[in-house]
């Protein structure tokens, strides 16, 4: 995980209860769990991706980079 990337502590309660979701989503086998959330995690990273150019860096409060030439 990149160091610039914030981490959202939830209660170790509620990690395990999503964890335990997901696995029984998949038939109970932990693999495709990971392999799950990793296609669903990669799909909302496009999607910032595509929608931060079109967001203003003002509007986001500075959570993504500005664009090379963009002054403040």
């Amino acid at each position: 995980m990149p160091a610039e990337q914030e981490q959202v502590d939830l209660p170790a309660t509620d990690v395990e209860l999503a964890a335990d979701q997901a696995i029984a989503s998949c038939g109970g086998d932990a693999r495709e769990a990971v392999k799950a959330l990793l296609v669903a995690n990669a799909s909302l990273e496009l999607e910032v991706a595509l929608w931060a150019p079109a967001v203003s860096y003002g509007f986001s409060r500075g959570w993504h980079r500005r664009r090379r030439g963009e002054t403040e």
